[in-house]
């Protein structure tokens, strides 16, 4: 579904990636991590088209999409949540699903109704008969999960997930756990940055670490944080 060939980037002189290349299955949950400042967020900036990237190359369901903008890869089924929510504080729950249902999928004919799959998304991450609330009054977990439900208002192939649970409980991380895997059941692809640990290791199937802008493992998730590159990459030599 997802080839990303050699991707470079730079911010003057500090090199955020170098020459990174990782693929994603059809269906596939994969985990990306790395400590900070690894280049993982550099990385999915420039698969979505936030950033442009100084070389590679980015290849979606065969078609390379490196130079198009953000929106357009939306419209091809890339979509990704922020870590930082930041929904139209002045709308409804259900106002916030109805813009990106209305604007970011691709082809809409018009024929359906918005507004009853509006609500349908929010059943599917829990919830059901909160569409009127206000946004603005919304929980931190519960904002993670409008973040989520917006972004799959774009009927995404694919979904990154930028460390939704951060900050979260126990619970709270089990609850955006269960609604990453009823979408990956429903054919959504999910790449998950994340630093809670115990949520990657359950949730992917194969997980890739980035450390100084390259990577240095990927594989299953019980093989790789056993790794003893990525041992010294999270706790030094």
């Amino acid at each position: 579904m997802l080839r990303v060939e050699n991707l470079s980037k730079r911010f003057g002189g500090f090199v955020a990636l170098d020459g990174v290349s990782m693929h994603l299955f059809e269906g596939e949950r994969l985990g990306l991590i790395g400590p900070n400042g690894s280049g993982k967020t550099t990385m999915i900036n420039c698969i979505s088209g936030a950033l442009p990237c100084d070389g590679g190359a980015v290849i979606f369901k065969g078609r390379e999409v490196t130079r198009l903008p953000a929106y357009r890869r939306v419209r091809l089924g890339i979509t990704r949540s922020f870590q930082i929510p930041r929904p139209f504080r002045s709308m409804s729950v259900l106002e916030n699903l109805l813009i990106p249902l209305q604007y970011a999928r691709p082809e809409r004919d018009g024929a359906g109704d918005a507004e009853a799959e509006a609500v349908a998304i929010l059943e599917l991450v829990g919830f059901a008969g909160r569409a009127h609330e206000s946004s603005a009054d919304l929980t931190q977990v519960d904002l993670r999960k409008l973040e989520l439900a917006r972004a799959l208002a774009a009927a995404p192939a694919l979904l990154v997930a930028d460390e939704a649970m951060a900050g979260l409980s126990t619970a709270e991380v089990d609850d955006i756990l269960a609604i990453l895997f009823r979408l990956n059941e429903r054919g959504v692809a999910v790449i998950m940055i994340e630093h809670i640990m115990r949520a990657v290791m359950r949730f992917s199937e194969r997980v890739v670490v980035l450390d100084a802008g390259r990577k240095i493992a990927e594989g299953a998730p019980d093989r790789v944080i056993n790794d003893p590159a990525v041992e010294r990459a999270y706790l030094g030599e």
